[in-house]
């Protein structure tokens, strides 16, 4: 059957993918191998790729297949995460769009909507994923909201309240406003943002006399309950014991003493809003002041507002600032460039705000999490981000992890009694309702007395247990699929959620398996554009990936993700990347397509010059090989990816095929023939990671393969000892080929035409590749001489040892005046060495690798000049 001309992408991954698929092979079950484990970073559960995607998925599948391939039993366990707050924001949007209010439908029927909605669109991005050629284990897909996974998640929850590390407390929390939820400390981003501080003058009570106190957020003077000086201050000794009256609202607040008062920043005093900061709270609390609200959930200003009551926050702002300079309380205005806390998810402002929430207590469970990473058990790569790590474990808080939505795991406590205080955490209702007639004394109480916690756990709760809940681990801590793969090996993800996820993963593996989740965290990058900018839908800067694969194919773009994606570090993607990825694998297929195009013969013997082919490339190969497995096993995998690109398309296709390509019409060597296609089934193994779909293509089109054949579940390459020595002749002898030819376009020659090389006998030059460079180079007579060569026109290959003769109609003085003008720089050029060699400054002070390229540099030009002299005196 003839090779298509042209490889269709498209085609291939079909075809291939459908043939994976049909055959089982992403499948894993227990056996008596070593087992590979990767869980896959749930994405949004109506979330689609986008480029942190690919490249995540691209390195977390060159890392599947190569464990597949060296014989581990591979499982790259797939699923999605629920995403509370992104997924039920797109059903309000959604509902909304339709007229349909949320609230006056009620939880039921908007969990009904929420499911609609995630089976509808749920799962698009991992069918995206099959595009891009990911071999994950798909009959093992988990979604966070799975019964078993919920169960999972009820169950770790009642089992920390019990350990008393789950509380319920009353405490200043992250408040997002357009979601109408909490958020924990590390979902918030702070950024600074121009700002006014507004300076403002507060009525001393009884007096004529006014105190000025500065603020960038004048709308919260409405919640005033104190003033707040410094005792330390002399300033202000006089207004010890006295009150204020707060502008607009007219409230009669006390001046209170503190030492927390800063008497060098703003005027040296504060006003206290107990309800809106954090340090006011604590404060508040310490002088037991009065707390009033004045925000509505949605930051809309309540009854405390007065006439401002049900405008928006920034709106009243801008007002009260207004009736602020009009009633003359607004003394002056500056500029002020502050840090504001923004969500994670939406981009509101948070607010800080009190309520009663549910938190898990971080301290203890994060020793062991800490110990593991700053010891050996688990690795970060890069390891740039291990003080990263520490610093946020040193100082881990309580994370809040109650949200106010309905979308997710609702929190299993239930409320009975005076429905605030008395309540019981159990698995299910009818435990609960035991828990409760014990601990109320009321055997009367029945199921309908109780009632559950509106709230739903923080998103992140569900998958902190990822790596045990997926194989059950948590339900059936003693099943035989979590003893075997568990703890998996590698996690790939995004250094922004080391916090969110990877260190609380970790915590939850050594609280309920006692040992690491997995061994080593690999840290991508942020793909971003070539301003540096990250990519995203609303700077319209990414594109979209699906388009990309439509185009490039999707080892083109897998190849042109990962040329220059080093861990850790951010990528500069160009799409000119996945045009380079492209043109490898038409290289690829052109070259396979070249090899299968050769006739072959039985009767032939094998050419020296293929034998010495062979042997180079294969030690050639057993060093690359070498030097891939060092990058692996170090998580260079853009540099295995280098390494292995370079070894095909330089030294394969370039030279090798080159070397033991037959003459034009000529048949090949059966002996040859059988190595070439041995050889290029070792290619075909190590580029398969990268490059699965044209790799399986060629491996099948060689030869008729069973299923137990396929490439997919080859066997990896052994690595044995090879030959440095050939290496180095050959490095050689391909300068020397280069030189040739580099002079034949040059002086015009054709390479139709042959011509003679000549050779200075020297101690140090190898004879290995004669035979090589006589066919590569199409050289008549290879002749070794003494001395020098004289009588012809001569011109220099490779430093002062091979020169070409040329006889012939060639202008003698014009080449006299080049040879003249390349000896003059040279010359040059060597003084301006030898005048640096001679500064004693220089050699003593600079590095002394520094002064071994300088030694180098006049030894060459040394070698140049002389060549070129030779040159010379044989034009006469």
């Amino acid at each position: 059957m003839a090779i298509a001309s042209q490889y269709n992408a498209k085609k291939v991954e079909e075809k291939w993918y459908d043939y994976w698929m049909k055959n089982n092979y992403f499948h894993s079950e227990v056996d008596e191998r070593e087992p590979y484990t990767i869980v896959i970073p749930p994405p949004n559960v109506t979330g689609v790729l986008h480029m942190g995607h690919m490249l995540n998925n691209t390195i977390q599948d060159v890392l599947v297949r190569r464990a597949r391939l060296k014989g581990y039993n591979a499982c790259w366990v797939p699923g999605t995460d629920h995403a509370s707050i992104a997924t039920e924001a797109k059903v309000v949007a959604k509902l909304k769009a339709e007229g349909i209010d949320k609230n006056k439908i009620g939880r039921e029927e908007f969990l009904q909507h929420a499911w609609d909605w995630t089976h509808k669109h749920g799962g698009i991005i991992l069918q995206q994923l099959k595009n891009l050629g990911a071999s994950c284990d798909w009959e093992r897909t988990k979604f966070t909201m799975d019964d078993d996974m919920s169960e999972s998640v009820i169950k770790v929850f009642v089992d920390l309240y019990n350990k008393g590390l789950v509380y319920r407390g009353y405490r200043m929390v992250n408040w997002d406003p357009q979601a109408k939820t909490t958020l924990s400390d590390e979902e918030v981003n702070y950024e600074e943002r121009n700002g006014k501080l507004f300076y403002l003058n507060y009525k001393i009570d009884g007096s004529d006399e006014v105190l000025t106190i500065a603020t960038t957020r004048p709308e919260t003077i409405l919640g005033d309950t104190a003033i707040c000086i410094n005792p330390n201050d002399e300033r202000f000794e006089h207004l010890k014991g006295k009150k204020a009256i707060v502008p607009i609202c007219n409230r009669t607040i006390p001046i209170i003493e503190d030492e927390y008062v800063d008497m060098e920043f703003g005027t040296g005093c504060l006003k206290v809003t107990p309800a809106h900061d954090e340090n006011d709270k604590n404060l508040g609390d310490k002088h037991k002041l009065d707390v009033i609200d004045i925000f509505n959930d949605d930051a809309t200003l309540n009854q405390y507002g007065l006439h401002y009551e049900g405008k928006d926050r920034f709106v009243v702002r801008a007002e009260i600032v207004e009736e602020l300079e009009l009633k003359g309380f607004l003394s002056k205005v500056e500029d002020y460039v502050n840090k504001v806390g923004t969500s994670e998810r939406t981009g509101a402002v948070i607010e800080p705000k009190l309520s009663d929430q549910w938190f898990l207590k971080m301290k203890e469970m994060a020793e062991p999490a800490l110990k593991a990473v700053i010891g050996d058990d688990i690795n970060l790569v890069p390891e740039k981000f291990l003080n990263t790590y520490r610093h946020w474990m040193e100082n881990v808080r309580d994370w809040n992890i109650s949200r106010q939505l309905w979308w997710g795991h609702q929190i299993p406590a239930f409320f009975y009694g005076n429905g605030k205080s008395d309540f019981v955490v159990a698995e299910s209702v009818d435990e609960a309702l035991e828990k409760a007639r014990e601990a109320s004394g009321n055997a009367e109480l029945e199921i309908k007395d109780l009632v559950q916690d509106k709230d739903v756990l923080d998103t992140w709760f569900s998958s902190w247990l990822w790596p045990m809940s997926v194989f059950n681990g948590i339900l059936e801590p003693e099943n035989e699929e979590i003893k075997y793969y568990y703890p998996t090996n590698d996690l790939v993800t995004a250094p922004e959620i080391l916090f969110f996820w990877v260190a609380r993963m970790i915590m939850a593996g050594y609280e309920y398996r006692g040992e690491r989740p997995f061994k080593n965290v690999y840290l991508t990058g942020i793909v971003r554009d070539k301003q540096r900018r990250k990519m995203s839908k609303s700077l319209g800067n990414s594109p979209d990936p699906l388009e990309l694969i439509g185009q490039y194919g999707a080892d083109g773009v897998r190849v042109g993700m990962l040329l220059s994606s080093p861990a850790g570090n951010d990528l500069m993607f160009d799409e000119d990347l996945c045009k380079q990825g492209s043109a490898f694998t038409n290289k690829i297929w052109n070259a396979f397509r070249l090899v299968k195009g050769w006739e072959v013969s039985e009767d032939i013997e094998q050419p020296e010059t293929a034998r010495m082919a062979i042997d180079w490339y294969k030690s050639k190969f057993q060093k690359t090989l070498k030097e891939i497995e060092d990058h692996y096993s170090k998580y260079r995998i853009s540099d295995a990816l280098m390494a292995t690109y370079k070894l095909v398309w330089d030294d394969y296709c370039s030279w090798f095929l080159e070397m033991v390509k037959p003459a034009y019409g000529e048949p090949m060597d059966s002996k040859t023939y059988s190595e070439v296609i041995s050889i290029l089934e070792y290619n075909l193994k190590i580029l398969h990671p990268f490059m699965p779909f044209v790799t399986e293509e060629i491996w099948q089109e060689i030869t008729t393969r069973t299923s137990e054949e396929a490439l997919i579940i080859a066997k990896w390459p052994e690595q044995t000892d090879f030959d440095q020595k050939i290496i180095k002749e050959f490095s050689h002898a391909a300068e020397v080929i280069a030189g040739v030819r580099k002079i034949r376009k040059e002086k015009n020659i054709s390479f139709k035409n042959e011509i003679d090389l000549s050779i200075l006998n020297n101690e140090d030059t190898s004879k290995t590749f004669d035979s090589v460079i006589a066919k590569m180079g199409n050289i008549g007579k290879m002749e070794y001489v003494n001395g020098s060569v004289d009588g012809a026109l001569s011109f220099r290959v490779r430093s002062n040892e091979y020169f070409i003769p040329i006889v012939g109609a060639i202008d003698v003085e014009a080449e006299k005046k080049k040879i003249q003008e390349e000896l003059d720089y040279t010359e040059g050029f060597l003084k301006s060495v030898d005048k640096k060699l001679s500064n004693e400054r220089f050699v003593n002070n600079a590095p002394e690798k520094v002064v071994a390229i300088e030694k180098t540099k006049k030894a060459d030009a040394e070698a140049k000049i002389e060549a070129l002299k030779a040159s010379l005196k044989s034009l006469g």
